[in-house]
């Protein structure tokens, strides 16, 4: 299991004091400054993970538990009509902007699936079979 950023600065902190004699206050002052450096350094991380992600494949943002969105990097089951409003975009335009199939789900892969299993034991494929069927008689 990774580290998280307090036990990284931590080590690095005891480490330095464990050659040089640190005040109290340096110590302090210290951990501040490298838990700051971490911080930085997991963000910029996480930004060009985005940016390869993006240029690769976007089709790999949508993961199994996960879908990232590609505008702001952050992780959601689902990425709602709301969510890419704040970004000014459509389910639509978000698609078309990073080329992803019209038909493609903008939700995680285990959500798609619990949907699907659900729509299936409702029979809601066989209503909308039915309605379409009746539809087309009364058009024609």
């Amino acid at each position: 299991m990774p580290k998280s950023l307090v036990e990284m600065c931590a080590e690095i902190v005891t480490a330095q004091a464990s050659h040089t004699r640190l005040s109290p206050e340096e110590i302090a002052e210290s951990l501040t400054k490298v838990f700051q450096t971490l911080k930085e350094i997991k963000q910029q991380d996480e930004g060009l993970e985005l940016e390869e992600l993006s240029a690769k494949d976007p089709q790999a943002s949508i993961q199994r538990n996960h879908v990232v969105c590609l505008e702001c990097g952050k992780a959601f089951k689902l990425l709602s009509n709301r969510h890419l409003a704040l970004h000014g975009l459509t389910p639509r335009e978000y698609k078309q902007k990073h080329g992803i199939r019209m038909t493609q789900a903008l939700s995680a892969r285990t959500l798609s699936a619990r949907r699907r299993k659900m729509a299936k034991e409702l029979g809601m494929g066989k209503q909308l079979a039915a309605w379409r069927a009746e539809r087309k008689q009364q058009a024609g």
